[in-house]
């Protein structure tokens, strides 16, 4: 290992500028090869656009809280309650969508604190792991579903009604590849939120699907996304 990559990563927090750059610019690249990595376990119709972007983005600021933090303790929970006070609304929709945000925080956290060869086995060995459990593409989403639009289909569902009863045929008319996303309670109890997703069918078209679902016997409320709807 070239001398100057030694010194910036010797497993101390970055004593110079140089140290600091080399560190970060370590940091994009590893958080880049596991965006590459979270394309290639995942089907194109399941990714979200900016979300292999925000792998890489969380990588390098995990690794500059690490500088920052350092051997510091007091340090490290002033930042853990200035950081309590950030929200985000918009809920990670997979279970591996999840795995993969935890894995660009080590990958960041090892290379902020010059751990290269922790990052470097992560990245081979998850990595490679999450590539060979790829998912199968959902059925009826065939190779010609990418060039579809793909929509999130969220309604709000009177309680005691059989949900896929009534909104079922309608979704199946508009819709292939469609399968539930996510279900809760609404209105203390009294609604049901529920979310699908799929893909539009050749001749169909959201605004028609958006009347058709509105008109139905017990939907209160009705929205339609090319992107996950976030949480209220």
């Amino acid at each position: 290992m070239p001398e100057f990559l030694r010194s910036a990563l010797a497993g101390a927090p970055a004593t110079g500028p140089v140290d600091l750059v080399i560190r970060l610019g370590l940091a994009v690249a590893l958080g880049w090869l596991v965006a590459v990595a979270y394309r290639a376990s995942r089907n194109e119709s399941d990714i979200v656009p900016t979300f292999p972007g925000t792998l890489v983005l969380l990588a390098a600021l995990i690794a500059m809280v690490t500088q920052v933090i350092g051997d510091n303790i007091a340090r490290a929970f002033s930042l853990v309650g200035a950081l309590s006070i950030v929200r985000f609304r918009t809920v990670v929709r997979d279970t591996q969508d999840t795995a993969f945000v935890i894995f660009a925080v080590v990958v960041g956290m090892a290379v902020g604190a010059g751990h290269l060869m922790v990052a470097g086995g992560g990245l081979i060995v998850v990595g490679g792991a999450a590539i060979l459990m790829k998912p199968r593409a959902p059925r009826g989403a065939g190779a010609s579903a990418p060039s579809d639009e793909q929509f999130f289909v969220s309604l709000r569902v009177g309680l005691g009604h059989d949900i896929e009863a009534v909104v079922g045929p309608a979704l199946d008319a508009a819709l292939k590849g469609r399968y539930l996303v996510s279900m809760r309670t609404a209105k203390q109890g009294m609604s049901v939120d529920v979310s699908y997703r799929g893909f539009l069918r050749p001749g169909a078209n959201a605004e028609s699907l958006l009347k058709t679902l509105n008109r139905l016997d017990g939907i209160q409320n009705v929205e339609l996304a090319l992107h996950a709807p976030v949480e209220e």
